[in-house]
């Protein structure tokens, strides 16, 4: 299966969010720590990187849920799966576990689909998060050269989890939610240092930008298209955004970044803005014509949600699409 030769044929649709499906479980601390974790020393709660190994029923039936609404590529649950973020539960020894884990669970959910429908196959990509630190940024407002990482140490924790979804079966790898380039270019560094190592061919890269507010920048200052510059180096399948805005406020974006990309360009943004009490209200019909809008335009391969979307929410989406001929990449001309 190659995803390059769906992409030429039709808008392709990414799953929504995981952490609002397994909110709608009602997960408790028992629930994170299942039987293997029963006894651990820190409280797991919210900790959803875990559930592949605790509760992979869970996670499986939200990936089944999201093909069943028409995604043609699902997300491992992965997102902070790398030894930064899990230090904060001291599971660091478990990542390379919880990667393998989440991209099976993942791989056996899509193989499952496209075996029902081998006209439409199913990929999976692997969920590379931004972590909970940052290489462009002090932690410390009195000390504005302070950094609570280094580049070596971003660059060992995603090798760890590449070679964990590698290992597991992915088709993609996705480096998403970024709010520091820098922290990305750590994760391209890794992925192209992995394969090198490996003496194999790489795997396509989808690379996936935050744009934080109204400004047009990321959290670390860059415009959109400083962004896209930055990481035009790793040749990536697609460039895109997703999570922090809605799909009205995300717009004028997405917009700009089709008219400057030569790759494919992917769009997955929130159920709209958080209410009052951080929830997401934006009805599946809303989202699915905001992306049909943006579709119909010619800037779009690759739609989707993040935050607050649900399996209804793709449904909508996927059906709006359906028809619209993708995005055609631009003919660039060589630059000598």
């Amino acid at each position: 299966m190659d995803i390059r030769k769906e992409l030429e044929k039709r808008i392709l649709i990414i799953d929504g969010a995981m952490g609002t499906m397994i909110q709608r479980h009602k997960p408790t601390e028992a629930t994170y720590r299942g039987e293997r974790f029963k006894d651990w020393h820190i409280d797991l709660k919210n900790n959803s990187d875990i559930l592949n190994l605790t509760q992979p029923g869970i996670v499986e039936g939200i990936h089944r849920e999201y093909l069943e609404a028409g995604a043609d590529i699902i997300e491992t649950n992965t997102f902070a799966a790398t030894s930064i973020p899990q230090a904060d539960f001291e599971l660091q020894e478990y990542v390379y576990e919880m990667n393998v884990e989440g991209a099976r669970l993942a791989r056996k959910a899509a193989d499952d689909y496209t075996k029902k429908d081998p006209t439409k196959p199913r990929f999976v990509a692997g969920a590379i998060g931004p972590l909970n630190k940052t290489l462009s940024l002090s932690p410390d407002v009195n000390n504005p050269g302070y950094r609570a990482v280094t580049f070596d140490e971003v660059v060992t924790a995603y090798y760890e989890q590449i070679k964990g979804l590698v290992d597991g079966g992915v088709d993609v790898l996705l480096i998403e939610t970024i709010f520091d380039t820098l922290n990305a270019k750590g994760a391209i560094f890794a992925i192209k240092k992995y394969f090198h190592d490996v003496n194999k061919p790489e795997l396509p890269i989808m690379i996936s930008g935050t744009i934080t507010d109204a400004s047009g920048r990321t959290l670390s200052g860059q415009t959109l298209e400083a962004f896209y510059i930055s990481v035009m180096h790793a040749k990536p399948l697609s460039v895109g955004l997703n999570c922090a805005l809605g799909a009205h406020e995300m717009r004028p974006h997405i917009e700009e970044l089709s008219q400057i990309a030569s790759c494919y360009v992917s769009a997955y943004p929130n159920a709209g803005l958080p209410n009052a009490m951080g929830e997401y209200d934006e009805n599946p019909s809303d989202t699915g014509h905001y992306l049909e809008e943006w579709a119909k335009e010619g800037w779009v391969n690759i739609v989707g949600g993040c935050c607050g979307t649900t399996p209804d929410h793709i449904k909508h989406i996927a059906e709006h699409v359906k028809k619209i001929q993708p995005r055609e990449l631009p003919v660039v001309e060589a630059s000598f």
